[in-house]
């Protein structure tokens, strides 16, 4: 019997996330919210459909009625947020919600079959962000002060991860965390908001070039301290979106090809000064050759993804706990041995989805610092999904960053679901410039966005 629901479950579950993640691309040819309402009510049906089948599934293999109760609890929190958010802000991208309550489903899941234990751990960091996301929308359209402090967040981020190196824990190598009253966490991650609102803000007011060398420094000097950590994917990952932004705000390539070069040359420094990179590579050119040692994690890694085939073992068919730290470096990795490859390629195309609706979005924006911040959370959010299935496939060499919204890691999904919901604030300030279109059209009173207009009617009267 075990069997036979693990056998229907998986290819019913791989068919259900397909549906979703069709509609999630076909929503890009609907620009409008209210035209995309079916859209939504069948993707909401498809995200439980996955979540119970999925607990089905494990309540099979496992027989621990525990198990049932955490269940429920998730249902109730994911139905109350979606619920909750399309009732508070109606004019928001519900799209992204969705597929943010879709990966956090994915990732728990997965971390019920791994650790019950870090599953729960992990709920309780995801309802936290969550409710104190929910603020964060409205604090975005109403705080449009918050782009005059550029170089007041830059200070706030260098001394952050500053800290951090002088007086931060090593972990596995790299200093990292930092630990205030029994509580770790991990302020690089943190840290990315702050970057964030540091570029986009003195990006939107560069007039010069030798404003873009002084954000170049800064954004330098946040580099430098996380490769003198060790920490070398955020590093890279701070790096590409600055590279990134200055060329979304110059529309200059020869900036973006200046920046390659010298990232290009730093890398090859970074390789003979760091030993720990050295290994990394050596692993990645040649994983088996090094089974023993430094390439064991990787192989376990391509062994999990390989023995899944396409619609993978079922869960707790498998054996993903070979992997080291399988939870947050390798999680994709156990996701394509249980759920199988065509799942997690699909799972892959709605983080792919997420980035091109934020970048939509982004670029539909008048106001240059939305458009900048909307496009620097996109970019930040797909490099590091990049990053992250890349060196668990062997694509590129490992990072050590985790999987946005799925891996475990309380730092990384709450910074992740703040990054979702300062975009969903952004939306709200579309919806206002859209209003104000309207109504400088000499459109009647009466559309749905107009209070947005009674409410932020003199937003653009210092900028323009």
């Amino acid at each position: 019997m075990k069997l036979f629901v693990t056998e229907i479950a998986k290819y019913l579950i791989a068919l259900l996330l397909l549906f979703y993640t069709a509609d999630s691309f076909g929503a890009l040819a609907k620009p409008y919210e209210s035209d995309r309402k079916l859209i939504y009510t069948r993707q909401i049906g498809c995200m439980f459909g996955v979540q119970i089948t999925c607990f089905i599934q494990i309540l099979a293999r496992t027989g621990k009625v525990s198990y049932l109760l955490f269940f429920l609890f998730q249902i109730v929190i994911f139905a109350s947020v979606i619920m909750l958010f399309y009732i508070i802000y109606p004019d928001a991208n519900k799209l992204v919600i969705n597929n943010m309550c879709m990966l956090l489903m994915i990732g728990i899941i997965m971390l019920t079959r791994l650790s019950y234990e870090k599953a729960i751990k992990q709920f309780v960091v995801v309802s936290t962000s969550i409710v104190l996301g929910f603020f964060i929308p409205e604090l975005i359209f109403r705080l449009n002060v918050i782009k005059r402090y550029a170089w007041v967040f830059a200070a706030i981020g260098v001394t952050m991860i500053g800290i951090v190196l002088v007086l931060g824990t090593a972990t596995n190598g790299s200093k990292i965390t930092y630990t205030i009253a029994g509580i770790t966490f991990q302020p690089s991650e943190f840290t990315k908001i702050i970057y964030l609102l540091f570029l986009a803000g003195a990006l939107f007011r560069a007039k010069e070039l030798t404003d873009l060398i002084k954000i170049a420094g800064v954004a330098g000097v946040h580099v430098i301290i996380l490769v003198l950590s060790k920490d070398l994917g955020s590093a890279l990952l701070f790096f590409i979106v600055f590279l990134a932004l200055i060329y979304i705000a110059t529309n200059n390539i020869g900036y973006l090809i200046l920046g390659l070069g010298f990232g290009s040359a730093a890398s090859v420094i970074a390789y003979g000064l760091f030993s720990h990179i050295q290994v990394r590579v050596k692993a990645w050119l040649d994983p088996f050759g090094n089974i023993e040692s430094a390439g064991y994690q990787l192989a376990q890694s391509l062994f999990g993804i390989s023995s899944g085939g396409a619609f993978g073992l079922g869960l707790y068919g498998g054996a993903p706990q070979s992997i080291p730290f399988v939870e947050q470096d390798f999680i994709f990795s156990a996701i394509a041995e249980e759920f199988g490859i065509v799942f997690a390629v699909i799972m892959t195309l709605i983080c792919l989805s997420t980035f091109m609706h934020i970048m939509y979005e982004g670029y539909m924006m008048h106001d240059k610092y939305y458009r900048l911040l909307s496009c620097g959370i996109g970019v930040s959010y797909i490099f590091q999904t990049f990053l992250t299935i890349g060196g668990g496939s062997r694509f590129i060499p490992l990072t050590g960053v985790t999987l946005p919204l799925v891996s475990y890691g309380g730092s990384s999904v709450m910074v992740t679901v703040i990054m979702m919901m300062i975009f969903e604030g952004i939306c709200l300030v579309k919806n206002f410039e859209e209003a104000e279109d309207y109504m400088r059209h000499d459109r009647p009173r009466g559309n749905k966005r107009d209070y947005y207009y009674d409410e932020r009617n003199e937003r653009y009267e210092e900028d323009y």
